[in-house]
């Protein structure tokens, strides 16, 4: 399988969700020190509930496109269900097999929100490899 399939260039090149919030509850950013990709996740949070999402960032088509179809993903989810969140969901949001070259670009996205999770309840913001640890 291609490393750029079709639905990875597709929420590449027409990302959802990415903007920005007025109000956000929460907004974290992260960079992936291998290659310098960008993303900053703002969360707005109602009553446990993800209610609205917007983000930013530059890199390449993996990353990119990973903060996208996460983007979709987390809307309407409660903040028990996206903190249980581990890397093998990404790689099934991306659906194609990711290189070990390549892992930190897909999981920048989890990253983020991981961190911006442990941001919102007061605690200690993760390392790289507790996030791909799971």
């Amino acid at each position: 399988m291609d490393l750029y399939a079709d639905n990875i260039l597709e929420h590449y090149r027409s990302p959802r969700d990415k903007k920005k919030l007025l109000s956000p509850t929460i907004e974290h950013g992260e960079v992936n020190p291998a290659c310098g990709d960008v993303l900053t996740l703002q969360l707005t949070i109602d009553d446990d509930t993800i209610t609205d999402l917007g983000w930013n960032g530059t890199g390449c088509a993996i990353s990119q496109a990973a903060m996208s179809l996460l983007a979709e993903d987390l809307k309407g989810k409660t903040i028990s269900q996206v903190a249980t969140f581990r890397p093998q969901d990404i790689y099934d949001l991306l659906g194609v097999p990711i290189s070990p070259r390549r892992l930190k670009c897909a999981l920048l996205c989890l990253h983020a929100l991981k961190n911006a999770l442990h941001i919102l309840k007061g605690e200690k913001i993760q390392n790289w490899s507790e996030t791909a640890n799971g």
